[in-house]
């Protein structure tokens, strides 16, 4: 990453997604970590590292350098109210399954916002990946991982993906090796278009748009780029964090929530940042 080249990491267990985050830890950077994921992986307490139970390593490591954990396509029935309520108090941004599918271009920011990507293939519904750890009836379809993969493509952010859980063993016809090599594929094709549009480099080549929203002190400031129509949030924080809270207090956001702002509704997104940097 020291030298902007994009490492994509194939196979093993998604426990290796802690080894992703150490090397931002490395880097002394705080870091988004994003995972599409049927489950949250936190474990039992006190439970050793394991496939299963790495998220809870990462959030209760010292020094921390994780700034948001963001999941895609949780089951329901595989998280408890307990795992649910914990992202609450945390400030995290999880998606439902359902949700996700119904407006699968939602995620194109929460993605944009990642620095790096962790994938469990068991995300993916049996029929399109039987090749995996645990396949299950229910999940993404081949269609809608690839779209998010380009999504996280054209994110200028992320600077590191990984595919996990994948069983040859299981993989008939190798469907899944073929699925994993189609969605590798449209991140490379995602990462072909990058712009290096990101307003805290040249914000010459976006529009500012200020919204006073009535009973609240802060204006919500908007930024759409004129290159890819894309939006951004961006959240006040206190000068003295400034090197910390550099690459995080403008928002990737969607149209959606400039909308709702102009309503005088502040988008969750902005609320869950906010109170972050606070």
């Amino acid at each position: 990453m020291r030298l902007n080249i994009v490492p994509v990491l194939l196979g093993g267990g998604q426990g290796h997604t802690f080894s992703q985050y150490l090397a931002y830890e490395k880097l002394e950077r705080t870091a988004n970590l994003a995972c599409i994921d049927c489950r949250f992986d936190l474990g039992e307490p006190g439970q050793s590292l394991a496939d299963t139970s790495y998220l809870s390593h990462i959030v209760l490591r010292q020094p921390n350098y994780l700034f948001n954990y963001s999941n895609l396509g949780y089951q329901t029935y595989f998280v408890d109210q307990p795992g649910i309520d914990l992202m609450e108090r945390l400030l995290f941004d999880v998606h439902r399954l359902g949700e996700l599918r119904q407006n699968i271009a939602e995620a194109e920011p929460v993605l944009r916002n990642a620095d790096t990507l962790s994938i469990d293939m068991s995300a993916v519904r049996r029929a399109d990946a039987p090749g995996t750890s645990r396949p299950g009836p229910n999940g993404l379809a081949g269609d809608e991982v690839c779209q998010l993969l380009r999504y996280a493509g054209v994110s200028e952010k992320i600077t590191s993906l990984a595919i996990y859980e994948m069983d040859p063993e299981r993989d008939s016809d190798g469907i899944t090796a073929q699925l994993a090599g189609q969605m590798i594929w449209c991140f490379l094709d995602g990462f072909r278009s990058r712009t290096n549009d990101l307003p805290w480099l040249d914000r010459k080549r976006f529009t500012r748009f200020r919204i006073p929203i009535r009973g609240h002190e802060q204006e919500l400031v908007f930024y759409k780029s004129s290159v890819s129509d894309r939006w951004w949030m961006d959240v006040p924080y206190k000068a003295e964090q400034e090197a910390r809270f550099e690459r995080h207090h403008l928002v990737p956001c969607s149209f959606t929530d400039y909308q709702a702002a102009c309503r005088e509704e502040v988008p969750d997104r902005w609320w869950r940042t906010f109170q972050k940097l606070a």
